[in-house]
Order: structure tokens, then C-alpha cells, then sequence
């Protein structure tokens, strides 16, 4: 098993740490896991991608010019990244952002109302988890606890008490993709 996955989007939409709690998720699940995060210098606002690379062999690079699974959070990265996707992968989007709709038909293409679901939650911070779990449902590299695990590696102690919202978007996710 091998999933080379990019996620993107603008800083401050949590494209980061939903990289990295996949990437602590695939090591807590004894896979040989990279996470290279790439942004400008804004740390709000400008774009920003990571790719997660989990695999059951060791990995050789962690740079890729193509992926199994785009997650897209802008139109920039749609424009960016939609051609980059492998014949028969998968690309996730955030209609919100997007007004040029996806057009390739040779990749399985799935609309995630992740603004739609944080606001049913009420928590706009819970928008990279509702994504996390619909990239799950479509893409199941690995187990839902051990993105929990993940999860309260990532977050700060202060925040532990934020994990049960977390997976309350987790699931909102995997049941609205």
C-alpha cells in the first residue's frame, strides 16, 4: 500500500495540521510516513500545501509530481493541482472556494460542503476535520483511531478537551462525502 496525497489550500484553513495528523495517524498504524509542508511567507492567507506520503515500504522521496489524492480547499490549488492527480485517483474539493468546477472525468471527483458542516457544528475551526473525514471515507489509508491518536499528538494539552468536537467533524465528513 502506498497513498501519495497533497492538500491545499490558503493559510489558516488548517491544510498544515490535517497533513500532519494523517502523517502522526500513519505512524501511530506502523507506516513509513513523509510530511513536506510548502507555503510562502504569509501566515495567514497566502497558499499552502503539504504532501503526506504513507506507504507499508520505505519511501525514496518525499517530491512528487504526481498524487493519488488531491484535497483542495481554493481555486488556486484546484488550477495547481487537479492535473497533477493519477488517472483513477481522487480529487476532494471545498465548492466554497472553487468557481471553476473540476473538469477531468478520468479521476473520482468528490464536492465536500465542509463550510456547510462547520457552520451545523458551529465551529469554523472544525472546517480540516470535516475534510479529513471525507478524505477517509474515499480514501481509507488509515484507521479513524489512529487519527484520534493523532489528533491529541498534534494538539496542544490545553486543547484536548477539543478532541470529541474533532471527531464529531471527522464523522460529519465521512457521512456527508
Amino acid at each position: 500500500m502506498k497513498e501519495e496525497i497533497v492538500i491545499a489550500g490558503f493559510g489558516g484553513q488548517g491544510v498544515l495540521s490535517m497533513g500532519k495528523i494523517l502523517a502522526y495517524a500513519g505512524l501511530m498504524n506502523d507506516l513509513e510516513v513523509t510530511w513536506m509542508p510548502s507555503y510562502g511567507p504569509e501566515q495567514r492567507g497566502g497558499t499552502a500545501n503539504v504532501t503526506v506520503i504513507l506507504s507499508d515500504k520505505p519511501i525514496s522521496s518525499p517530491v512528487l509530481d504526481a498524487y493519488d489524492t488531491a484535497v483542495v480547499l481554493n481555486q488556486q490549488s484546484l488550477d495547481k493541482f487537479e492535473s497533477k492527480v493519477k488517472p483513477g485517483g481522487t480529487l476532494l474539493y471545498d465548492p466554497s472556494g472553487i468557481h471553476r468546477l473540476p473538469e477531468r472525468t478520468d479521476i473520482t471527483v468528490v464536492p465536500v460542503d465542509a463550510v456547510a458542516a462547520t457552520v451545523e457544528l458551529k465551529n469554523a475551526k472544525t472546517y480540516n476535520m470535516v475534510l479529513l473525514g471525507a478524505l477517509l471515507k474515499h480514501r481509507p489509508v488509515v484507521p479513524i483511531d489512529a487519527v484520534l491518536r493523532g489528533l491529541k499528538k498534534t494538539l496542544p494539552e490545553r486543547h484536548h478537551h477539543l478532541i470529541p468536537l474533532n471527531e464529531e467533524a471527522i464523522n460529519k465528513g465521512m457521512s456527508i462525502a
